[in-house]
C-alpha cells in the first residue's frame, strides 16, 4: 500500500470510530474495527486496547500481523477478544479487508430474538435480503476458539453481515467506506423492523421476487458507498476534528 493511501486508510478508519460514537453505536471502551493493509490481508490496523472511539486518531491505530503468535505479548497488545475475532478473520478470510464489530442498539435487539432474521419490509431491509448470516452458536467471549468458529461461516462474499446471536453485529467490506455504509443501513433497517414490531400490527413483507430485485438494485449503488464516508469525513474536517492526525 502506497504511503499516501496508507495514511488515508488510517484516516478512514479513525473517521469510522468517531461516527460510531455520534450514532450511539459504541460500547464504552469495548468493540473493535480493523482494516487490512497488505495484499493478502494478514496485516491490519485496529483500535488500541481500552481507548474510547471518540478519541481515536489515525496515528493511534496499531498495526498487527494476524500470523504473529506473540501478538498478545506486545507492549501495545490488543484486547484478547479483538485478537481472537479480528486476527482470525484476517488470517482466514482474505476478502474481509475491513471488519466492524459492534453492539448497536437495534442490531443487538435483533440478535436477542429467537428468530433473528430480518424480513424485507422496506428498501433498507430488502437490501439485506438473503445476504445475512445468523450465528446461533454463541459460546462466550470472542477469544480465539470462538473467533475460529465465527469466521468459518463467512464462505459467501455476498453475505457480509453477521447477526451474532446473543451478542451483536459483525460487518465485513472491501473498504472502510463499504463496511461503514453497510453497517449504517443495516442498523437503520433493524430500527425500522423493531419499531414496526412494537406497533403490534401485521407487517407488509415484500415478496421473494421483489425483495431479491430490490436487494440487487440497492447493492448496485456502489458510487454512493465511498461518497458516504467522504461526506462524513468532510463534516469532521469542517468541525476541526483531529481524527486524521
Amino acid at each position: 500500500m502506497l504511503q499516501s493511501n496508507y495514511h488515508e486508510a488510517r484516516a478512514d478508519l479513525a473517521a469510522a470510530f468517531r461516527w460510531a460514537v455520534r450514532m450511539g453505536w459504541h460500547e464504552g471502551i469495548a468493540n473493535h474495527f480493523s482494516l487490512a493493509v497488505n495484499e493478502d490481508g494478514t496485516r491490519f490496523l485496529m483500535n488500541p486496547n481500552a481507548m474510547h472511539f471518540g478519541r481515536i486518531r489515525a496515528s493511534d491505530l496499531i498495526e498487527i500481523d494476524a500470523n504473529d503468535p506473540d501478538t498478545l505479548n506486545r507492549s501495545d497488545a490488543p484486547d484478547p477478544t479483538a485478537w481472537g475475532l479480528h486476527g482470525t478473520l484476517h488470517r482466514n478470510v482474505p476478502w474481509a479487508r475491513c471488519a466492524l464489530h459492534l453492539h448497536p442498539k437495534f442490531g443487538t435487539v435483533l440478535a436477542s430474538l429467537a428468530d433473528s432474521s430480518l424480513p424485507p419490509i422496506d428498501q433498507n431491509s430488502a437490501m439485506f435480503y438473503d445476504r445475512v448470516i445468523i450465528d446461533e452458536g454463541y459460546g462466550g467471549l470472542a477469544f480465539e476458539e470462538e473467533g475460529e468458529r465465527i469466521c468459518t461461516q463467512f464462505s459467501d462474499p455476498l453475505k457480509r453481515v453477521m447477526v451474532m446471536g446473543n451478542h451483536g453485529v459483525l460487518v465485513l467490506g472491501e473498504t472502510v467506506g463499504e463496511a461503514f455504509n453497510t453497517l449504517y443501513y443495516f442498523e437503520r433497517a433493524c430500527e425500522t423492523y423493531i419499531l414496526a414490531l412494537q406497533t403490534g400490527q401485521p407487517l407488509r413483507v415484500l415478496s421473494h421476487n421483489v425483495a431479491m430485485k430490490t436487494a440487487d438494485e440497492m447493492n448496485a449503488q456502489s458510487h454512493l458507498v465511498e461518497a458516504h464516508l467522504a461526506e462524513l469525513r468532510a463534516i469532521l474536517d469542517a468541525e476541526g476534528s483531529d481524527y486524521a492526525q
